[in-house]
């Protein structure tokens, strides 16, 4: 069995959605997963903004608006007048939910509860447009199997236990629907996978079935060697390993969310990147095996925060490091890159929410420079211990641009540099030309 994704554009207008059925094939055995229609996760998250200001009447005029959009959207989508009605039912349930709750005290659980809905209405829609041209197929409602614990981690054995029989309740249907993005918490409240979440979503079902192959159908034709968007002539790659797939989606990757890879790579289960606008196009496949000898693709993580902290009292003192991490740990901040001298230890983090009061701690510790605004370019490829030369034709590449900080030898198939984002795409360009 097969576990299919499609993100926001595929299904962003009628026409897209309809069009599925070229990719989907109702005579085999699959779970379709799909994102809210494009842009409407952004609406959402607008009205839970008005919401929690208090402002009910922004809130009431973003909803009318959104719910606009959908009425002319389903009467795009459905032919028969039946199953045009079914579509409007829908919209009028979801939108009538969101306009109750300027009856309600206004909590992280009613915001938690308004981002679900984008999904809950594509999927809804989908599978009434289904009946609507006559091709079987089941909802399954992705709250009744999909389930974070307490450190907000998914639960593949619950999710096992409790999709399995939803299956087999249906053993002459082929096609099942189900919502990206959204679950229950260890409350049992509704809760989500966080943006981008509807690619984990798809893999954690193809953990939980142990599916044959996940497959995330997207808007471009695999992951790229590059940034399309910046660098001309980039290719998509046709083959990555696991652990070369995370990296650079960690680092910048739009295409696939930095988490989705873990629960198929643990279960060994493939996962093939494809392109809905051109679905013949070989995409990229994503397995435990790694194409030897070779630089795979170059991406950009922006947003990066540079912190430097100096102190003589670092020099051969135990603990030291230990100290240090426990600041950010404290802060619930995680850590991209590190480099450590004899006195000194410069870092990144990409999160600086707590960043006033980690400064504050680390002053204990020596002195402490900042530096915002700056992009890790992480390099992807075979870089085991035994290569030689790469890690050379990277620098030759960026030997004209001011470096703040690399990265190399913590993992076999990465290689970061810091710089200034102001030269994020001088480098970008330089280093395709120079790798590949």
């Amino acid at each position: 069995m097969k576990v299919l994704k499609f993100g926001g554009t595929s299904v962003g207008s009628p026409d897209r959605m309809k069009k599925l059925l070229d990719i989907i094939n109702p005579d085999e055995r699959q779970i379709v997963v799909l994102s809210a229609v494009s842009g409407t996760t952004n609406s959402l998250v607008e009205i839970g903004q008005a919401y929690l200001a208090g402002n009910k009447a922004k809130a009431a005029e973003l909803i009318k608006i959104l719910k606009d959009k959908y009425e002319v959207f389903i009467k795009e989508l459905f032919s028969k007048p039946e199953y045009l009605q079914q579509g409007k039912e829908v919209i009028d349930y979801h939108f009538d939910l969101l306009s109750n709750l300027s009856n309600d005290l206004f909590t992280n659980i009613e915001e938690k509860i308004i981002l679900a809905q984008g999904e809950l209405i594509s999927t809804t829609l989908y599978h009434v447009y289904l009946k609507d041209i006559g091709v079987p197929s089941v909802l399954l409602p992705a709250l009744d199997f999909m389930k974070i614990d307490e450190d907000n981690e998914p639960m593949v054995d619950y999710i096992t236990e409790h999709i399995t029989p939803l299956l087999e309740a249906h053993p002459d249907n082929n096609l099942f629907i189900t919502q990206g993005y959204i679950c229950r918490n260890s409350f049992g409240e509704i809760d989500n996978l966080r943006r981008g979440g509807s690619d984990y979503t798809a893999s954690l079902i193809g953990a939980g079935i142990r599916s044959e192959e996940v497959q995330i159908w997207t808007d471009i034709d695999g992951m790229h060697n590059n940034d399309p968007r910046i660098v001309k002539g980039t290719k998509p790659i046709a083959q990555l390993s696991f652990d070369e797939a995370a990296e650079l989606a960690y680092f910048g990757a739009k295409i696939l969310h930095p988490q989705s890879v873990f629960p198929a790579q643990k279960y060994k289960i493939p996962v093939r990147l494809l392109n809905t606008m051109d679905p013949k196009a070989p995409g990229t496949l994503i397995t435990n095996d790694s194409e030897k000898d070779r630089i795979k693709s170059i991406a950009a993580k922006d947003g990066i925060t540079a912190i430097k902290i100096q102190s003589s009292r670092m020099l051969l003192a135990h603990g030291f490091l230990r100290r240090l991490f426990e600041v950010f740990e404290r802060y619930r901040t995680s850590i991209d890159m590190i480099t450590t001298s004899e006195v000194a230890v410069s870092l990144t983090i990409d999160d600086t929410t707590y960043l006033n009061e980690i400064e504050k701690e680390l002053l204990g510790f020596g002195t402490v420079d900042i530096d915002k605004d700056q992009t890790i370019i992480c390099v992807v490829g075979d870089f085991g211990a035994e290569k030689h030369g790469y890690a050379a034709r990277v620098l030759e590449a960026v030997k004209h641009i001011p470096i703040r900080m690399i990265s190399y030898g913590g993992s076999d198939h990465n290689m970061s540099i810091l710089l200034n984002t102001s030269d994020k795409t001088e480098a970008l360009r330089s280093l395709h030309n120079r790798l590949f």
